[in-house]
């Protein structure tokens, strides 16, 4: 896989250093859309823009349409073979993949204080049905086959999303409501290279803890895609982990540095225990939610987002094996191995109609946050991946 060319490292950034950034492009446009007081006339607007290479309405502020303009593309350097090799191994795994993402990539988030702290403080993250809903489309969206040609929708979520953390920013920063000199600057750039870990090293660490066999070489794809996404939403890959080994030295320092129990994590997890709750028929597996976020996250972390104990705790520890009979099925038999993927991909856009409603979900600017805040993989299965180990002492 080949390498961006970079000067630096985050091994050779201070931690320090990357608090006190955010994104100077998104940020600045932001700036100018509340100045000018456009941004109720840009959300209107931004509305009709869903699909790469589609006209600009008119009447867009001119601050916009450069900074759409600006991001409409990729990096230049992304290595399309690699992303080709992702969208495999997403296919191979995407149900596995949602729940990483669902049960231990979005706790790992409330885990950081300075995370769940402004989690917290927007309207639209009161409601974790729609956080998840637009996590989810976003990533399916990244995983398509057209996901960088005109007529996609994945360019223009990731453009709506970066100027939806700006505005976060913007809010926090202007009304005096984030302590920046203990926190850092809200959406810093240490937290948006953390949310690029939690989505890729993390998500790849809970599919070995399920006992997924993954390829090293479609391990290393998935990472990649991450940091391309990384990249369109503004996070600085010069300053970002290039490779798995750098990711789990930046993971350990991040989560040395910042985890935590919170009143605001606990908050949140309590609320995103509630929606899958909700989501899984009849209430008799209810608890399995709790003992797959438990089981992905450990007992310490689990016990800090107050996440309850069950006896379904000792039952979730089967199911390595379960999918490990699974994966039997699917590598002895080409038949098998269609219907688990189609089953696969059924599960995925289910899971994620039932938190849409069958509604495309828009990123828009909030113009306010709440007043109460206070603070099938065709890659072999040889070479099978394993997590670098950790650097952190036992």
């Amino acid at each position: 896989m080949p390498r961006m060319p970079r000067t630096a490292t985050k091994t050779d950034t201070p931690p320090d250093d990357l608090r006190q950034v955010g994104d100077e492009l998104a940020d600045a446009t932001v700036a100018a859309l509340f100045d000018r007081g456009e941004v109720g006339r840009f959300n209107t607007l931004m509305r009709y823009v869903s699909t790469a290479g589609a006209p600009l309405p008119d009447g867009l502020p001119d601050v916009a349409r450069e900074y759409l303009r600006v991001t409409s593309a990729p990096p230049d350097w992304v290595d399309w073979d690699e992303m080709e090799r992702a969208r495999l191994f997403f296919i191979d795994n995407n149900v596995h993949i949602s729940t990483a993402l669902s049960f231990a990539a979005m706790p790992a988030c409330y885990l950081v204080p300075p995370v769940a702290k402004l989690l917290s403080a927007s309207h639209a993250l009161r409601y974790p049905s729609k956080r998840m809903a637009e996590t989810g489309q976003f990533t399916v969206y990244l995983m398509r086959p057209d996901a960088f040609e005109a007529g996609s929708r994945f360019v223009p979520a990731a453009q709506k999303v970066r100027l939806l953390h700006a505005s976060i920013r913007h809010h926090l920063l202007r009304e005096n409501r984030w302590d920046t000199a203990a926190l850092g600057t809200p959406i810093c750039q240490e937290d948006m290279i953390g949310g690029q870990m939690f989505f890729s090293l993390l998500v790849l660490d809970s599919l070995h803890r399920l006992g997924i066999h993954m390829s090293a070489e479609g391990a290393q794809a998935y990472f990649y895609a991450w940091r391309v996404v990384g990249a369109m939403l503004g996070v600085d890959q010069d300053a970002a982990p290039q490779d798995l080994d750098e990711a789990r030295r930046f993971l350990d320092r991040y989560l040395v540095r910042h985890m935590g129990p919170t009143e605001e994590g606990a908050h949140l997890m309590r609320q995103l225990i509630d929606l899958y709750e909700e989501v899984v028929p009849g209430t008799f597996f209810d608890p399995v939610v709790s003992a797959l976020v438990r089981h992905l996250v450990g007992d310490t972390c689990a016990d800090w987002l107050r996440v309850p104990r069950t006896p379904w705790d000792t039952v979730v520890k089967a199911v390595p094996h379960l999918l490990g009979v699974l994966e039997g099925i699917e590598d002895r038999s080409p038949l098998g191995a269609w219907a688990l993927d189609r089953l696969g991909h059924l599960t995925t856009v289910l899971e994620l109609s039932s938190l849409t409603r069958g509604r495309v979900m828009h990123y828009a600017i909030p113009e306010q946050l709440r007043k109460e805040y206070g603070i099938a993989n065709t890659t072999p299965r040889n070479r099978r991946w394993t997590p670098p180990a950790s650097t952190v002492p036992s």
